[in-house]
């Protein structure tokens, strides 16, 4: 159906002279921005220049692992990219993407605002990020770190071949870009709402970014402080976690998961925001339970809290802890399973249109399940015991975090490019991407549950032959995979000159955001607006455009 698409709606002949995009030329008025919708850009391409480089370390691993033997790179090499792409892609891809960029461009243009609440930590922000990830690439090229991205003590403490400094203070301070950005947006969201936008008049976008800003705020200074221990260990043998000299190493565990297991919904929470805009929008309803929605992300933020130790199951625990983490790691699942069903319900008798956004969102919903349901088997204990440090671990974690994360992130970068930039792209491409890379996806990940269930242990770089035929038909899902990350990567950058002009609601969509010109003016509103209906009212929305044609 082509129901939705720019090409159905009046538009202007040119993009309007005056808006974010041009309104100074050069550089340094970028570096020097304190434009929300600015800094978001510089996030973009800095988060992509970071995926790249994550992206080329998981091909080589999929080709070492082409073959039983390792026969294209050194058992230490192999162990230094592994965990390179896993530092990369989690610390400087995965956690900031989201977050970052939509929520920054669109954060204060959903609730009706001229900018974040302080622009200056803003940009500060940006620069932190990009200089930790500048330390974290540094350490790669001289020697790297092999401790993979756990940092697991007493590796990361008592080896001396190995950058763990540098990457833990890389780390370190890309830690507090993401303190002061849930700051920023907590504020933000509180204190700068438009008239008349209650909290139950949010979209719910603003809802999950809201719980996402309370995770960074509380859980990131726990890795913080856990890798600053690290390193202090590393130079000055204080013994924190070192057994001999009365420390624990089982107590870096509990810190890092402590924070890592709530970073997971860092990743994923901000994802589901832009699901329910694009569900509502391409269904053409309301959200079904808008208010079970908005608390199950609230829900999500408190509950991811208490479920670290389910990481822990067979490194001594008492069998009373483990039967609590069980309890509650399944628990967790409630809220997600309540989005999965709100969302369906949503769909359902909906006025559906299969445009590129919604394919992503359709990919998001079947990965995501198949995730959260093998989650499942992971927080059962018998089953966690056969389970855990093999490739069935790093299936889940994938399907959850990119199956997921990302394809919410693709149909959200894709719903609101012609906001961001004014142009449309060509749909078709579009769909086909979308397909490609669930395709891929699964050709990929999907082996990988049966790898673990054999028995296939992660983080090893060579393997019994018998695991050839699954290990092959992964690394060839990953070439498709690669296949439908490029497509999205050219035909963005080509509809940037050659794409049809967006004009200001190509999708005839609810919110602030499709008030305003495309791109937005830099100061976001001509006027400050007021607010006085529901969101999703796409009932309204559909009788006023029924009245213009």
């Amino acid at each position: 159906m082509e129901t939705l698409s720019a090409s159905a709606m009046p538009v202007a002949e040119t993009l309007p002279a005056k808006h974010f995009l041009n309104s100074d030329h050069g550089i340094k008025s970028w570096l020097l921005t304190l434009d929300h919708k600015r800094i978001a850009i510089l996030y973009l391409w800095s988060t992509f220049f970071f995926f790249l480089v994550g992206g080329t370390m998981a091909a080589l691993i999929r080709l070492e692992l082409l073959t039983p033997n390792g026969d294209l790179l050194a058992a230490d090499t192999y162990n230094k990219v592994f965990s390179a792409h896993g530092i990369i892609m989690v610390f400087f891809f995965l956690v900031p993407v989201a977050p970052a960029v939509l929520g920054n461009f669109l954060i204060p243009l959903m609730i009706g605002a001229r900018d974040v609440a302080f622009p200056k930590i803003n940009l500060f922000s940006w620069y932190l990020f990009v200089t930790g990830g500048c330390i974290e690439l540094t350490m790669m090229v001289f020697g790297g770190v092999d401790t993979g991205w756990t940092f697991t003590t007493p590796l990361s403490t008592h080896y001396l071949n190995t950058n763990v400094v540098a990457a833990a203070m890389g780390i370190f301070v890309a830690g507090f870009s993401s303190i002061l950005t849930g700051l920023n947006f907590i504020v933000t969201i509180h204190r700068m709402r438009a008239p008349g936008m209650t909290w139950f008049r949010l979209p719910l976008f603003i809802w999950s970014y809201y719980a996402t800003a309370f995770i960074f705020v509380l859980a990131t200074p726990v890795i913080a402080i856990s890798l600053v221990l690290v390193v202090l260990e590393r130079l000055t043998g204080i013994g924190v976690f070192d057994p001999t000299k009365g420390g624990d190493p089982l107590l870096f565990q509990h810190l890092f998961w402590f924070y890592s297991h709530p970073a997971v919904y860092v990743m994923i929470l901000p994802g589901m925001g832009v699901i329910s805009e694009v569900v509502a929008c391409f269904s053409r309803k309301r959200v079904f339970g808008y208010t079970a929605v908005a608390f199950s992300s609230v829900a999500i933020g408190v509950f991811s809290f208490f479920v670290w130790a389910h990481h822990m199951f067979i490194m001594g625990i008492s069998n009373y802890s483990a039967l609590v983490f069980s309890f509650m790691t399944m628990l967790v699942a409630v809220p997600s399973a309540i989005k999965i069903f709100n969302w369906s319900a949503t769909m359902y008798k909906g006025s559906i249109s299969f445009d590129t956004p919604m394919l992503y969102t359709l990919g998001f919903i079947g990965l995501f399940t198949i995730g959260g349901l093998t989650g499942v088997f992971l927080a059962s204990l018998g089953m966690d015991i056969h389970l855990t440090e093999t490739y069935f671990v790093v299936a889940h974690f994938h399907y959850v975090m990119v199956g997921g994360m990302v394809s919410a992130f693709m149909a959200g970068l894709h719903f609101w490019w012609p906001k961001i930039t004014g142009r449309m792209y060509p749909e078709s491409m579009g769909r086909i991407a979308a397909v490609i890379l669930f395709t891929g996806f699964n050709l990929t990940f999907f082996p990988q549950f049966i790898l673990g269930y054999l028995g296939m242990p992660r983080r090893y770089w060579a393997y019994p032959p018998e695991f050839q035929v699954l290990n092959v038909m992964s690394s060839a899902g990953a070439s498709v995979l690669a296949i439908g990350y490029l497509m999205p990567i050219l035909y963005l950058l080509w509809s940037l000159k050659y794409g049809k002009i967006a004009g200001p609601n190509p999708w005839r969509a609810a919110g602030l955001e499709w008030t305003v010109q495309s791109p937005p003016l830099t100061e976001n509103f001509d006027s400050p607006p007021i607010v006085d209906h529901e969101a999703y009212d796409y009932e309204r929305i559909n009788r006023g455009f029924e009245v213009a044609a």
